[in-house]
């Protein structure tokens, strides 16, 4: 049984925020209108969030995407009072739409602020209509969104390794975001193959994970710059 996990390299991470645009793309995330998007209304499961180092005058600003952390101890899950979210038996934090009933417990639990209520019935403008992935469901209005690891990626890269006779290999199944990035700084795979580069990468020197003193065991890892 597999544990997935990601690692991002900042010191590759240019901030082109490619990333953001392939899982917008990917997972059927609607765009905001700018009366929305004004009211910070606006739908990402991937985030840029500005994060600096140091003291004035040596300040060091970076923008670091974050998405659902998918944490081992998800304060979210404790908080929904319908199972709408849950953590699988391979570490994914995931959301059950039909079950949510929009009362935004989990969003106001997680500490990463990466929850997004979907306020408004989505909306495309026409020519993106034939853009949206059949494999991913379109989410009504009142419903908590977030980052689920494209986990329909994960169905259909056992689904073809189990009609091919196989066992999943690395290279099977990839999130969109880790697929998009050009400068290749996103690391997927299972932490629990110490084989696996994403395994490796989480044991470096380098290695931090974002307000991980809270105790909610992140599986996103971040590599500091300068390495």
């Amino acid at each position: 049984m597999a544990r997935w996990g990601m690692v991002i390299d900042l010191d590759k991470c240019t901030a082109c925020q490619a990333c953001v645009i392939a899982c917008q793309i990917e997972n059927n995330v609607p765009p905001a209108s700018p009366e929305s998007a004004a009211k910070f209304r606006s739908i990402h499961w991937i985030r840029m969030f500005e994060r600096t180092e140091g003291e004035y005058p040596r300040v060091k600003s970076t923008l670091i995407p974050v998405p659902c952390m998918h944490c081992e101890n998800p304060p979210c899950i404790k908080v929904c009072p319908v199972g709408a979210t849950n953590k699988t038996k391979e570490g994914i934090v995931d959301q059950i739409y039909a079950r949510c009933i929009g009362c935004r417990y989990c969003a106001n639990a997680c500490p990463y602020t990466v929850k997004v209520m979907n306020w408004f019935k989505p909306k495309w403008p026409k020519e993106m209509m034939k853009s949206l992935n059949p494999d991913v469901t379109v989410r009504p209005k009142g419903v908590i969104e977030k980052c689920v690891f494209c986990s329909h990626r994960i169905q259909k890269a056992k689904d073809r390794a189990k009609l091919e006779k196989r066992e999943m290999i690395p290279d099977d199944y990839i999130p969109a975001c880790a697929e998009a990035c050009p400068s290749k700084a996103i690391y997927f795979g299972d932490l629990d193959d110490k084989k696996s580069i994403v395994s490796t990468l989480s044991r470096s020197p380098r290695v931090f994970r974002l307000m991980e003193d809270l105790g909610t065991e992140p599986k996103v890892f971040y590599l500091r710059e300068g390495g």
